[in-house]
């Protein structure tokens, strides 16, 4: 029996892998491949680097080996292919327009040259064609998007864990080859509080349907409480299937609000993957036609927002959170994008490529998405006239200021009331706090009124142009 290949993408799991389980039926010698992605933001290769050795552990567990290899994956697989006598290659499908290109190319080479070729879907509750509107076109807003998907029945997962595996040890690479870990100064010792891998995504799960579904409608919103699941870099890595998820919050029943929102969340995610499929150059070009606007070349307001320096304490706790932690909760995400965009006036690329960056969850289709609806160049984006105030923000969604005071300790003596607007605060307030404006923490690098004026003009400007 000729020996299979499984290519692993991000799809790094051994549940719920359709592709894993095709693959190793029958008990054929089993090649388990991955190739290195390359262009991934840094963040995205701290976890990758993890992720691969929890993959590399559970594969030895059932009886199988990880094999990494670097370089164009039609060469890297031809050469496998040859030197193994492997008889099919066995992959789960990505979405991304280069990925989708490559893969139909290499599809057809390989049955070309007699060797079978199977993709499978392991990262999507429905494939971005097979939810279309009454006229067959894709959707472009998300509501009747999402009523159409609940209209179909999502697919339980593939399956368990294959419980043993023949695998094939064939030679490649090591992770310390590819040196996926920062040099000094490590910036990624805040990642901690992290897990990579299947056995993490499961315990993020656990923990989530545990304590959190339940309160998830209102939680969600308020950043200083853990109210969300932290699951997007494992589905991102496929550490954990939607299905898997969507299987998981289906089986509490009656948990109420809180599963629906968070049901309608992965909707979310599913939306954003269905709209680069059929919009595939989303990642680099405005959605919506004619949408000149005036961005500002402003790279003084661009470093201050990235370092969490603009003077704004929701927006500068949430840039510190993303620099320690790899992360930032979803609706501080939408107040720091408002604030580079609609104060600053810098293109929202710019601030989607921090984002890819520096997020573990470094999703193209959802980054891209999210960025375009804040800008309003997208599909059913926010309004133009949608400008966040980052002081009201956080009063009413920080009110009592755990997030700000965590991320920001240098306004933690402030009261409540001064603490997410300290330039406004009396004298002797500061006083008694010890707190020197521009010098304990920065001043606003602009006056949020004025900003908001300007935004709004150029807005109108455009709309009438």
């Amino acid at each position: 029996m000729s020996p299979a290949i499984v290519w692993l993408r991000r799809d790094l799991r051994l549940a719920d892998n359709p592709a894993l389980l095709a693959a190793a039926e029958g008990g054929r010698p089993l090649i388990a491949l991955y190739i290195l992605e390359e262009g991934l933001g840094g963040a995205s290769r701290w976890w990758l680097h993890h992720s691969l050795g929890a993959l590399a552990h559970d594969l030895r567990e059932c009886g199988g080996t990880l094999t990494l290899a670097r370089g164009r994956p039609e060469a890297v697989l031809s050469k496998l292919i040859e030197e193994t006598g492997a008889g099919a290659v066995y992959w789960n499908r990505l979405y991304e327009p280069a990925a989708i290109a490559r893969d139909k190319a290499l599809k057809a080479q390989l049955r070309s040259q007699g060797v079978d070729a199977h993709s499978f879907n392991a990262a999507l509750l429905h494939e971005p064609w097979a939810v279309a509107t009454q006229a067959g076109g894709p959707f472009k807003v998300f509501a009747p998007f999402w009523r159409a998907c609940r209209q179909r029945p999502v697919a339980a997962p593939a399956g368990p864990a294959p419980a043993a595996i023949n695998g094939l040890t064939v030679s490649g690479d090591t992770l310390a080859d590819w040196s996926l870990l920062p040099k000094a100064p490590d910036w990624s010792v805040g990642f901690g509080g992290w897990n990579p891998g299947e056995a993490g995504a499961q315990a993020a799960l656990e923990l989530f349907l545990d304590h959190a579904v339940k309160h998830y409608a209102q939680a969600r919103d308020r950043p200083g409480v853990a109210g969300t699941s932290r699951l997007a870099p494992h589905l991102h890595f496929g550490e954990i299937g939607p299905r898997q998820v969507w299987s998981a919050v289906a089986a509490l029943g009656g948990e109420g609000q809180g599963a629906t929102v968070f049901e309608s969340e992965l909707g979310w995610r599913e939306f954003c993957h269905h709209v680069l499929f059929h919009f595939p150059a989303m990642a680099e070009e405005n959605l919506r036609d004619g949408f000149a606007f005036p961005w500002r070349d402003d790279p003084d307001g661009l470093a201050a927002w990235q370092r969490g320096q603009t003077g704004f304490p929701l927006v500068d706790a949430g840039m510190r959170e993303l620099w320690t932690t790899g992360f930032m909760h979803n609706r501080v995400r939408m107040i720091v994008a408002s604030f580079l965009i609609k104060d600053l006036m810098i293109d929202w690329r710019v601030g989607a490529a921090w984002f890819l960056d520096t997020l573990l969850d470094a999703d193209l289709a959802a980054n891209s998405f999210n960025w375009q609806w804040a800008a309003g160049c997208g599909f059913d984006a926010a309004p133009y006239f949608r400008v966040f105030n980052p002081s009201g923000q956080g009063e009413r969604f920080d009110a009592e200021g755990a997030y700000v005071r965590r991320w920001c300790p240098e306004l933690t003596r402030l009261p409540d009331k001064w603490l997410h607007r300290p330039w406004e605060a009396p004298a002797a307030v500061l006083a008694q706090a010890g707190f020197v404006l521009g010098k304990s923490y920065p001043a606003p690098i602009v006056d949020h009124a004025l900003a908001r004026d300007r935004a709004l003009a150029a807005f109108k400007a455009l709309r009438q142009g």
